[in-house]
């Protein structure tokens, strides 16, 4: 059998997953998103690399895993494959990469709604 067993492909998403936490904790613990650390005087979450971008990133991201999911799909029904379980896990990587965003929208939606309601 050649290839890539579908063990190794969780292991390396698990791996990359794991990466990015720790990219992320370092930035958390540095502080170097924005704020009055921001270069030239920019405002918040203006800075290059900045949140904005970010959010755009990991929306193509996600965006782009649901497309190879529904591609996969479309391959399996048609009958070009035959390997269910790559075509579960791309299913199951779009899901999870959705509701991990969407738990994002709703903590920045919350926050927004928390802020507003602050008295001045």
């Amino acid at each position: 059998m050649t290839g890539i067993s579908p063990t190794d492909n969780v292991m390396a998403i698990r791996n990359a997953i794991l990466q990015k936490n720790a990219a992320l904790r370092d930035v958390a613990s540095t502080g170097s998103v924005g704020g009055a650390n921001a270069p030239n005087g920019t405002a918040p979450g203006t800075a290059p690399g900045g949140f904005t971008e970010a959010l755009n990133n990991a929306l193509q991201q996600v965006n782009g895993l649901q497309g190879k999911a529904g591609e996969a799909a479309a391959a399996f029904e048609r009958g070009e494959t035959t390997d269910i379980a790559a075509v579960m896990l791309a299913k199951q990587q779009a899901s999870v990469s959705f509701e991990a965003t969407l738990q994002v929208r709703n903590k920045l939606l919350s926050a927004y709604k928390d802020i507003m309601s602050m008295p001045v």
